[in-house]
């Protein structure tokens, strides 16, 4: 197992590496396939636990919101826009089945399928509306604005799981969530957080910006970090399923490597908008 995930990692973090040095509109095509892949592997484990929902609606859902963010991301009538066909066109597959309740079930988990794949849209937005470095960044010009808060993101999302597992094995000794994830702890979560506020404090002071805002910044990101992983646990636990998929030998499925992500991207987004004019 330890061979299969160095394999699939030496592979997969390269690739990820050059296309993030490359820049778009290669960035916005592999966020795109993520989300189509995460989109399908959530329809799979909607259905696994029950749900029928519609396998590649959910993909297309997700899809669509991608291509807004990548067109108009700050078009807020457009965002309207495809929330409403989000809940409707899921619709359609809820009426051809022959029994009501089995057909609203199946509009339901469609429609949350693709709205829930398709919140890694906001990975777009931020790496095209990402508000300008400092005057004078200790990064210099290495990243533009767009692909430096993508690797604030992510580095802080990974400084998160990586404290929160090793401090909760080490120390942890009151279970979190014990019903959902049992070998998470409250340590682990506690050392997960303050390690993710120093991760974007230092993030925000490389790139010219205020670094005490990474307080907040490291607990917003934290907080959605640990909600998504776990929401998607319980998705898991209601599916009966180890891991999301299969793509990744070792690693399990796309949706795996990116559950903490789907959630912390909307997170990093709405403090982009909310806190921009005091960093």
């Amino acid at each position: 197992m330890l061979r299969l995930r160095v394999a699939s990692a030496a592979v997969l973090i390269p690739v990820v590496l050059v296309v993030f040095a490359v820049g778009q509109p290669w960035l916005t095509l592999l966020i795109a396939l993520v989300t189509a892949l995460a989109g399908w592997e959530a329809a799979a484990l909607l259905r696994q636990a029950g749900f029928r929902a519609a396998r590649l609606l959910v993909p297309a859902i997700a899809l669509g919101f991608v291509a807004v963010a990548w067109w108009t991301p700050s078009e807020e009538r457009l965002w309207m826009l495809a929330i409403g066909v989000a809940l409707i066109v899921p619709a359609f597959a809820g009426l051809a089945r022959p029994e009501p309740r089995e057909g609203f079930q199946a509009w339901m988990a469609t429609a949350f399928g693709g709205v829930y794949a398709g919140l890694l849209a906001f990975l777009v937005a931020i790496s095209l509306h990402g508000p300008p470095l400092g005057s004078d960044p200790p990064i210099g010009n290495a990243l533009d604005p767009g692909r430096a808060w993508l690797l604030a993101l992510v580095l802080t999302v990974w400084s998160f799981d990586t404290l929160a597992y090793v401090v909760g094995r080490a120390y942890g000794r009151r279970p979190f969530l014990a019903h959902i994830s049992p070998s998470k702890t409250w340590t682990g979560v506690v050392g997960g957080t303050v390690g993710a506020i120093g991760v974007a404090a230092l993030c925000l002071w490389a790139f010219g910006r205020n670094p005490a805002l990474g307080l907040v910044l490291g607990l917003l990101i934290a907080v959605a970090a640990q909600v998504g992983d776990v929401s998607e646990s319980m998705l898991k636990r209601a599916a009966g399923a180890k891991d999301s998929g299969r793509l990744i030998p070792g690693h399990g499925g796309v949706l795996d490597r990116v559950d903490s992500i789907v959630f912390a991207a909307p997170a990093m987004y709405l403090f982009l908008i909310l806190f921009s004019p005091f960093l």
